[in-house]
């Protein structure tokens, strides 16, 4: 049986929270990740599969399992369904795992179960983590079918020397398994990388730990959706429901705002299946620009476990909150090198991605729009006198849903002016873009997003994307560097216009000189409006 597994006689839907089942869910065809998890298998490698939360683990983990049922016996195990107290000591470990494989693996041969529930009982004779192993072995040699061990959420067990002892046994066996029968493949599942653990583990503890993962292969499977999977999703979606969405449309959407992180795609789809389509009482409304608009707008305002966690991760590493901050607002440049702590904590926790030039990026749009919401949320942000300005002016920018972004320049560079026209160079490259987000924050807050586009984003100049009611307008902030470097930037903006399909765009110049003409004007440019803005 394939991993689609049975399609049960009802009507699927989209699933953001847990697994997804493939008969009652809307799924991402997984199939190719399948196969090259199944090709790592089958040349006998152990590897960690480290992701960020909700982001499909546990349903590709469970999607393997079925898809290699023929070929393997697959022993399939959840941490999480294992409490504190059984990580104790070797003696509960071992009764607990054994009970777990009892419980959860009906193919156990008979003198096997019989040794492994010797393990679980009142007052055990063997209670070590060697003879559990011993019988492990065993089970492994005189099985018909290779063994694999998939063990989800290990993340619930890493914060444990036993745990580190099992990981030991686990290398020694692979290390010996040409004379010692053993597990064909181990799968660890979880977001903390296994090379990590230890940083979690006493310092005092650190010598008794010497990488017990580092047999494990690299684990390179792309597990975010891209465009074109997205795409097939909807086609079966489409294929039920006919609303006469442009399916391409849509996928490349749910591709740029997420940059196919699982959860988001899914959620946003279930948004619109459910929440748009039904507000608008009609199933095409939903699956438009301006339905995914508002979709992205309603999960920006919700309260979810994966922006709680995010939120909480915040909270609890403050080196990690103080990279983020410069990264989104300072236009600070970060090349990945290995090793740094902040970026590393960043990337296990899915806050960022590394491109292909080797920068730290934001991951998606979603995450970048919201750490612009929690920033510049804060009660010192909200006590400048700029935002309460702002606040008490917001109605004035908007008439019948629609934004007058340019009277939002015209007020932004008066109010800016007035309060920090004297400030140096350095305050209009670190702060003068986050100041502008922070006016722009009262304005929009409640019927729009803005976001940053993170390719552009440097100390020169950033593309701000606003969201506004279904419409979008494209702001370039900038340092002034100059005339040439200025008319770059009105290339730039031309183009970028050209890539969204509109006809005005919007300049926002921070120029530091003495002798600036501060004000907004029209210009003309390559067929294009540009609303220049200066301060």
């Amino acid at each position: 049986m394939n991993w689609k597994g049975t399609v049960y006689n009802m009507c699927r839907v989209f699933n953001a929270p847990g697994d997804c089942k493939p008969g009652l869910h809307y799924m991402v065809d997984i199939q190719p990740k399948l196969e090259a998890i199944k090709k790592m298998i089958d040349r006998g490698e152990y590897f960690s599969i480290n992701r960020a939360r909700q982001y499909g683990k546990t349903t590709t983990l469970r999607a393997l399992a079925r898809f290699l049922k023929n070929e393997y016996l697959v022993i399939s195990l959840d941490f999480q369904m294992m409490s504190h107290a059984d990580f104790e000591n070797e003696r509960t470990f071992s009764a607990s795992f054994s009970e777990e494989l009892l419980y959860r693996t009906p193919d156990i041969p008979q003198d096997i179960r019989e040794k492994l529930a010797a393990f679980t009982e009142e007052s055990p004779k063997i209670t070590t983590l060697s003879a559990m192993f011993r019988v492990l072995s065993q089970w492994c040699g005189q099985s018909s079918k290779p063994l694999i061990l998939i063990i989800d959420e290990v993340d619930s067990a890493a914060n444990n020397q036993v745990f580190m002892d099992f990981l030991a046994q686990l290398r020694g066996y692979y290390m010996n398994r040409d004379v010692s029968p053993t597990f064909q493949s181990v799968i660890l599942a979880g977001v903390y990388d296994i090379k990590n653990i230890r940083r979690k583990l006493r310092p005092d503890e650190e010598h008794k730990n010497n990488s017990p993962w580092n047999i494990a292969a690299d684990f390179l499977i792309d597990m975010s959706f891209s465009a074109n999977e997205v795409k097939g999703m909807l086609e079966n979606y489409e294929q039920d429901h006919h609303t006469g969405m442009d399916i391409k449309e849509m996928s490349d959407l749910l591709y740029d705002y997420t940059s196919g992180y699982p959860f988001l795609v899914s959620r946003l789809c279930k948004l619109i299946d459910e929440r748009i389509t039904v507000k608008e009482n009609s199933p095409k409304s939903g699956w438009t620009k301006e339905g995914f608009l508002e979709a992205v707008r309603v999960l920006l305002t919700e309260s979810n476990t994966l922006f709680d966690s995010l939120i909480n991760k915040l909270n609890d590493y403050p080196e990690l909150d103080h990279m983020l901050r410069s990264l989104l607002f300072a236009g600070k440049e970060i090349t990945y090198v290995i090793g740094i702590p902040s970026v590393e904590t960043a990337l296990m926790f899915g806050f960022i991605k590394i491109s292909k030039k080797n920068q730290v990026l934001i991951s998606n749009r979603i995450f970048e729009t919201l750490l612009y919401n929690l920033f510049l949320a804060v009660p010192s942000m909200q006590q400048e006198e700029l935002y309460d300005t702002a606040l008490k002016d917001k109605t004035m920018f908007t008439l019948n849903g629609h934004l007058n972004m340019r009277l939002v320049l015209e007020r932004f560079v008066e109010h800016f002016d007035s309060l920090y026209g004297d400030q140096d160079e350095k305050f209009y490259e670190n702060d003068g873009r986050r100041y502008f987000m922070l006016f722009l924050k009262p304005i929009i807050n409640g019927s729009g997003n803005c976001y940053v586009e993170s390719e552009t984003r440097n100390r020169e100049r950033t593309d701000l994307i606003i969201d506004y009611c279904g419409e979008q307008f494209v702001i370039e902030a900038k340092v002034w560097r100059g005339a040439a470097k200025h008319l770059e930037g009105e290339d730039q903006l031309t183009r970028y216009l050209e890539h969204h399909h509109l006809k005005t765009g919007y300049m926002l110049t921070f120029n530091f000189n003495k002798k600036k003409e501060i004000g907004v004007k029209v210009v003309h440019h390559k067929g294009k409006i540009l609303i220049e803005a200066m301060v």
